[in-house]
């Protein structure tokens, strides 16, 4: 969920690096992390043989999960945070799973250009600056094959009264303006994904956090694409 930026608004993982210990019963809990991450999992419809980035892997949650679904696939993970990449790593060991877990930075990608079929990240575009988030999805777009798909997890625009009110106290932690003011759509459309969609929301005790895919097409396509929409 951690990673490193241009030197100027990262997060750690719970913001603490004292906390680390703490962050999967506090992410289980707090986010609704395994109805989140199995909805996320369940729309990428991983099939055998396609290269997977889960891109903020953190301690390891949602690339294990990915394996489990797909064990055919190739799956990466990718976080800046060596702590929690340590977690992951462990994690991986005992659960007898392949997985390649990486160090590196959203918006410096180690990966050749066209490299993964799926791109997903879960809870961490609300960890960056605007900027960053904005390089980070470029990013995405480079590394994602033509016809590849990208699934995001973040805070998302407020359901109500109750989850505005939440939205105002988390906003005061870290930079989530972005995602609760409804501009992630857009700043994926900005990065070259096209058939932006929201596909669902959750109510968590921090906040509204809303599901997201779209997909990366040819130059040629993308052209003719309508924005909004899935097309299979």
């Amino acid at each position: 969920m951690a990673l490193p930026d241009s030197g100027k608004g990262y997060l750690p993982a719970l913001k603490y690096r004292w906390l680390i210990p703490l962050y999967d019963p506090v992410i289980r809990v707090a986010f609704r992390e395994s109805t989140i991450k199995e909805r996320l999992v369940e729309e990428a419809a991983i099939k055998g043989g396609q290269k997977v980035l889960d891109l903020g892997c953190g301690t390891g949650t949602l690339v294990l999960l990915l394996k489990r679904a797909q064990p055919d696939a190739t799956v990466v993970g990718i976080d800046g945070d060596p702590e929690v990449l340590q977690i992951a790593r462990r994690k991986a060991a005992l659960s007898g799973l392949e997985i390649v877990l990486d160090r590196g930075m959203a918006y410096a990608l180690p990966y050749p250009d066209e490299s993964f079929d799926v791109v997903l990240t879960s809870l961490v575009l609300h960890h960056l600056t605007r900027e960053d988030k904005a390089r980070a999805l470029r990013e995405v777009s480079r590394v994602l094959r033509p016809g590849g798909s990208f699934h995001a997890a973040d805070f998302g625009k407020p359901q109500n009264a109750l989850m505005r009110s939440l939205a105002i106290v988390s906003e005061l932690l870290e930079e989530t303006k972005d995602g609760v003011e409804g501009r992630l759509p857009e700043m994926f459309r900005a990065a070259g994904l096209s058939g932006v969609e929201e596909t669902a929301k959750f109510m968590t005790p921090l906040g509204t956090v809303s599901l997201y895919r779209a997909r990366k097409l040819s130059n040629k396509k993308r052209m003719n694409d309508e924005p909004g929409g899935w097309r299979a």
